[in-house]
C-alpha cells in the first residue's frame, strides 16, 4: 500500500483554522445583514436531480455542457449532480414544501457549489456563494432593493472600486424577435466567429455576445440589440430600475452585452465588478427571473435574486486592509499539578457557564511551555493555576494583550473582572 501523502482534489481548497475564522467573520456579517432587510435562512442539499438543473439553466450553456459533476446513482440509477448554483435548488425547495402559498418569500443561502473547470485565482471547483432569492415579488422595486442592499454590504465590509453594469433581457417574445435577428447577422461574420461562438450560434446566440475573444468583440460591436424588440412593459420595468437606483444615488453603466450565462434570467440583469482580480471580476451577480417557478414545476410567480462569491469578497476584503473582527477567547487556562488539573477543569466549566470564552491547556507540559501557548492562543489573559491556587481557591489572572499587573482573584471576582473587560 502506498504511504505517499494524499492531498486535496485540484480546486477544491481546505480552509485552515485562521483562514477559518475570518470566513466565520465575514458569514456573521452576512447574517446581520440580509437580517435587517427581513431575509431568513435557508439550505438546501448538496446533491441533486440532474434535469432539475438541465431545466432551470438550460442544457446549451457552459454549466450543463461542460461543468457539472454528474453521476449516476449506483442504488437506483438516477442520474444526479453536485449543485453548479443555488437558485434552481431555492426555487425547487419553495415548489416543494409550497412556500410561495400564502405569501411572498425573501430567503438566502450560504454553501458551496461545485463546477468542473481549470482553477485559477478566484476560480475554483468547489467555490462558495452566498445566494439571495425573492420569490414572488414582481418589481422593480424588489430590484432595486437588491442593488440598494448590496451597497450597503460593500459600505460594511470597507470595499470600494466595485462598479455596477445593469442590462434589461426582456420577455421570452422579445429575445425571440432578437435571437432571429441575431444569428442572421452572426450568419453573416461566420468567418470571424470562434469555435465557441459558432457552436452557439444556433443554439444560444445570446450567449456570443459576451464573448471575450476580440475579433468576436468586434462583430458583437454592429449587432442588433436587444433593446430594439422590447416590448412597453419591459421598458416601463428598466426605467423604473433606472430611475429607482438614480433616486438612491447608485452609479451604473447600461451594458447592452450582458446576459449573463443561465437561461432563467428575464427583464433585470446585473453584475458587480472589480478590477482588483485579474480576469475573474464578477463579485456579485444576477437579476430577474420571472419564468423559473413555473418551468420547473410551480405556478407561475415572479422572482428575483442574486449571488456573490465568497472566496473573491474574501479576497477584496484582504486587499482593501478590512479588519474582520474574529472574537478571541477571554482566558487560557495554564494548569500545573495534580490538584490544579481538577480545580482548573472546573473553574473553566464555571466560566463557560457565565458566558465566558475559555480554553483549558491540555497535554501537560511545563509551565513555561504553558505560557507560551497561552500568549499564542490570542486569549485576552491567563489563568495561572497551581496546587497552591487550587488549595487556597484563587487564580492568578495574567493579562496578555494590554499592560497590566498579575492578581490573585476568587472565582466571582475573576468572572466579574473578565465580563467587565470583555469586547
Amino acid at each position: 500500500m502506498s504511504r505517499t501523502p494524499l492531498q486535496a482534489v485540484r480546486g477544491m481548497n481546505d480552509v485552515l483554522p485562521d483562514e477559518a475564522e475570518r470566513w466565520e467573520a465575514f458569514e456573521a456579517i452576512v447574517r446581520e445583514w440580509l437580517a435587517g432587510y427581513g431575509y431568513r435562512p435557508i439550505r438546501m442539499p448538496l446533491v441533486e436531480p440532474t434535469p432539475l438543473f438541465k431545466r432551470a439553466i438550460g442544457e446549451v450553456t457552459d454549466i450543463v455542457e461542460k461543468e457539472m459533476y454528474s453521476f449516476e446513482d449506483a442504488l437506483n440509477g438516477e442520474q444526479l449532480t453536485l449543485r453548479p448554483e443555488g437558485t434552481a435548488s431555492c426555487v425547487r425547495a419553495a415548489i416543494q414544501h409550497s412556500l410561495l402559498y400564502d405569501s411572498p418569500r425573501r430567503l438566502w443561502y450560504m454553501g458551496p457549489m461545485f463546477r468542473h473547470e481549470r482553477p485559477q485565482k478566484g476560480r475554483y471547483r468547489q467555490f462558495h456563494q452566498v445566494g439571495v432569492e425573492a420569490l414572488g415579488y414582481a418589481g422593480p422595486d424588489i430590484d432595486i432593493e437588491m442593488i440598494v442592499m448590496t451597497r450597503r454590504l460593500w459600505q460594511r465590509l470597507g470595499l470600494t472600486g466595485i462598479r455596477l453594469e445593469i442590462n434589461t433581457l426582456g420577455d421570452s417574445t422579445a429575445r425571440a424577435a432578437h435571437r432571429a435577428k441575431l444569428i442572421a447577422y452572426l450568419e453573416q461574420h461566420i468567418d470571424r466567429l470562434d469555435d465557441d461562438a459558432k457552436r452557439r450560434l444556433h443554439t444560444n446566440p445570446l450567449r456570443v455576445l459576451d464573448s471575450k475573444n476580440p475579433q468576436v468583440r468586434e462583430v458583437v460591436a454592429g449587432a442588433p440589440r436587444l433593446e430594439d424588440d422590447l416590448d412597453d412593459a419591459a421598458r416601463a420595468h428598466f426605467a423604473a430600475f433606472r430611475k429607482g437606483l438614480e433616486g438612491a444615488g447608485i452609479e451604473y453603466t447600461v451594458n447592452p452585452n450582458l446576459v449573463r450565462g443561465l437561461d432563467y434570467y428575464n427583464y433585470t440583469v446585473f453584475e458587480w465588478i472589480t478590477d482588483q482580480l485579474g480576469a475573474q471580476g464578477t463579485v456579485c451577480a444576477g437579476g430577474r427571473y420571472d419564468g423559473l417557478v413555473e418551468q420547473i414545476g410551480g405556478k407561475p410567480a415572479p422572482a428575483c435574486g442574486y449571488a456573490m462569491g465568497v472566496e473573491r469578497l474574501l479576497a477584496l476584503i484582504e486587499d482593501a486592509g478590512t479588519a474582520l473582527t474574529v472574537t478571541p477567547s477571554d482566558a487560557y487556562v495554564v494548569r500545573v499539578g495534580e490538584a490544579a488539573e481538577a480545580f482548573a477543569a472546573l473553574l473553566a466549566e464555571r466560566l463557560r457557564d457565565a458566558g465566558l470564552r475559555v480554553t483549558l491547556h491540555c497535554g501537560g507540559g511545563s509551565f513555561k511551555s504553558q505560557m507560551k501557548k497561552a500568549d499564542a492562543s490570542g486569549a485576552r489573559f491567563a489563568l495561572i493555576i497551581g496546587d497552591d491556587e487550587a488549595q487556597s481557591g484563587r487564580v492568578a489572572l495574567k493579562p496578555l494583550r494590554e499592560p497590566g499587573e498579575q492578581h490573585a482573584l476568587d472565582p466571582d471576582a475573576l468572572i466579574a473582572r473578565l465580563l467587565s473587560t470583555a469586547p
